[in-house]
Parts: C-alpha cells; sequence; structure tokens
C-alpha cells in the first residue's frame, strides 16, 4: 500500500509538471513569455531568491517549448532604475540572472515602469546597443510577427504607461500622480489610436507597466480607465499585459478582452484591497501566496486560438486560459 501511494504522488508529479505547459503541438504557433516586476534589489547581489527562482523556470520553460520572445512590463531595475548603460545592475540584475543558455538567444521587448521613471530610462534605451536581446528602441513602440508558415499575425502595442499617467510613489498614494507632461501624453494616445485603427492583425495586444483592472494594492489605474480602455474595447484587443501588482491575476471583461497581469518576477503580495472595484465576473484568477515565489505567464498563438498559461517557479501551472483571433 505504502508502494502504491508513492508511485501516485510519482504520477501526480508527473501530470503536474505536463500541465504546465498544455500546448497545441499540431500546428505552427508564435511562443513568448511575460514577466514583470523582476528588477531586483539595489544592494549585492542585486537580485532576489524569487527572481532567481523564476530566471530558472523560464530558462526550463523555454529549453523545452522555445519561445520567439519575451515581454518585460516594466520595473525592470528597483528601487531607483539605472544611472547609465554602463550600470552594473545590467549584467548582475538582468545578463546573469536570466542566463540560462535557452534565453541567450531570445529577444526581451521592453518597456518602463515606475521605478525605472525614478532613474535614466534613456540609459535602458542605449543598452540596447549592447546587449543583442535587449530591445528598448522607444518610450513606446510596436512589433508584429507572423505565426509560421501562416499568413496570421500578432502585433504588440507596448506603452509608457507613466509618460501616459504620472510616475507614484507607493508610501504616498496607490494612483499615479498625473502626467508630468501633457503634450506628450497626448502625442502618445494619438499614436496609440492611429495603431489600433489601422491594425489588421488577428491578435492586438496591448502592453504597460500599470493595470487597467487589479483587485490588488494598487487597484485599477482610472487613468488607464479613462483614456485607455475605451480604446481597447472601440477597436477589438485581444488583451491588456500588464505588471505593477506583485501577483498573477487574469481578468476578462464584457467585450472579451483579457487582462493579463503579471507582476510576480520579483515580489510576491497578497493584496486583494481593491476587489469591490472590480466589475463582478471579471476576475477569473488570482495568485498571490508568498510561498509561491514568484511566476510568469505563457502565451502560444496558433492560427485558431491564444493559448495563455501561469507559471510558478517550480513548474506549475496555476491557470489556464484561451482567447480568439479578432475578427476583420
Amino acid at each position: 500500500m505504502e508502494k502504491l501511494v508513492v508511485l501516485l504522488v510519482v504520477i501526480l508529479s508527473v501530470l503536474g509538471k505536463t500541465l504546465c505547459h498544455p500546448l497545441t503541438d499540431t500546428e505552427p504557433s508564435l511562443r513568448f513569455a511575460v514577466i514583470g516586476d523582476w528588477g531586483g534589489l539595489p544592494l549585492p547581489p542585486y537580485y532576489t531568491k524569487q527572481e532567481q527562482l523564476v530566471a530558472t523556470e523560464l530558462g526550463e520553460t523555454v529549453s523545452k517549448w522555445g519561445a520567439d520572445f519575451i515581454v518585460s512590463v516594466g520595473d525592470n531595475f528597483y528601487y531607483d532604475g539605472v544611472t547609465d548603460v554602463t550600470d552594473l545592475r545590467f549584467e548582475a540584475t538582468f545578463e546573469s540572472v536570466f542566463n540560462a543558455p535557452s534565453l541567450r538567444n531570445v529577444s526581451w521587448y521592453i518597456i518602463a515602469g515606475n521605478h525605472d521613471h525614478k532613474g535614466n530610462v534613456t540609459a535602458e534605451m542605449a543598452y540596447s546597443n549592447v546587449s543583442s536581446r535587449w530591445n528598448y528602441p522607444d518610450l513606446y513602440y510596436d512589433v508584429s510577427f507572423k505565426i509560421p508558415t501562416t499568413n496570421v499575425s500578432l502585433r504588440l502595442l507596448l506603452l509608457d504607461t507613466i509618460m501616459l499617467c504620472g510616475n507614484s510613489d507607493d508610501s504616498l498614494g496607490e494612483q499615479p500622480m498625473g502626467a508630468t507632461n501633457i503634450r506628450l501624453a497626448e502625442k502618445q494616445l494619438e499614436w496609440l489610436t492611429e495603431k489600433l485603427q489601422s491594425a489588421k492583425e488577428e491578435y492586438l495586444l496591448v502592453a504597460g507597466h500599470y493595470p487597467v483592472w487589479s483587485i490588488a494594492e494598487h487597484g485599477p489605474t482610472s487613468c488607464l480607465r479613462e483614456y485607455v480602455e475605451p480604446l481597447l474595447k472601440k477597436y477589438g484587443v485581444t488583451a491588456y499585459l500588464c505588471g505593477h501588482d506583485h501577483n498573477m491575476q487574469y481578468l476578462q471583461d464584457d467585450y472579451g478582452i483579457g487582462y493579463v497581469l503579471s507582476g510576480a518576477g520579483n515580489f510576491m503580495e497578497d493584496s486583494r484591497k481593491h476587489e469591490k472595484d472590480v466589475p463582478e465576473g471579471y476576475l477569473r484568477f488570482y495568485q498571490g501566496e508568498l510561498e509561491a515565489m514568484g511566476s510568469f505567464v505563457y502565451m502560444q498563438a496558433t492560427p485558431k486560438e491564444l493559448n495563455i498559461t501561469y507559471i510558478q517557479s517550480g513548474g506549475k501551472s496555476t491557470f489556464r486560459t484561451t482567447l480568439h483571433p479578432r475578427r476583420r
């Protein structure tokens, strides 16, 4: 009997690992990860144990299933960004942590978080000329991808929500303090509107650091609710990717837009402070337990569907859902 119990435990463990990556391998796909708030600490060794564990699991996931790129949704360097392009944090917090062989040739698409904006964001952009995998061409930009051997494509619009809504100070308040340059904020909104209006891709993703919807410490971002959410609805965006709150959430609105919050790359905070500020039925998944020790999201776009899997350090799959291509 004891041997049977041990055997069952082993089988369940193996199944747990397998279910971690329930991917579709019978048709071509585009595969990528979304990770946020992974930026270590400003003291030696310049990374946290959680960041290290998440990086290890990301490397193992990509080794097994592949990745065409990785999206970083901000707060790349805690607590005050970097000083210049030679800052040791690039090596100590990024290069030497996300150093698995499977990650060395995978492109990262970067945006800044509120902590990055406390330092030199221009230096983060300039690091694109130093590292072959670090891509940060501008404060906001877009990239497009074709699913191999198909005519199905995906567009990713990456925003600077700090320029749009202002910086935030966790000790002073939950909401951003308002754009410091109104004209630049308006220019970014004009750019976003034009890009969404002209997008013909089957999958259209928007990424920003601040969440549109969140039940946790910072809650929904009122600025994004006012200026960005109506555009997401109007132009039929597939999903909005973000971080900022240090946990994992998946929300989906009445329009079918998925809100993917992946903010557990470095810290884990178990907060449901703003649960009543999110419409009933929107929240589909939440993970903030400290013992989870970090997580990221793995996504696979096929011609038929966009599979979204939440994976915590150690390889456990905690949630999976599916979105579908837009109607042209």
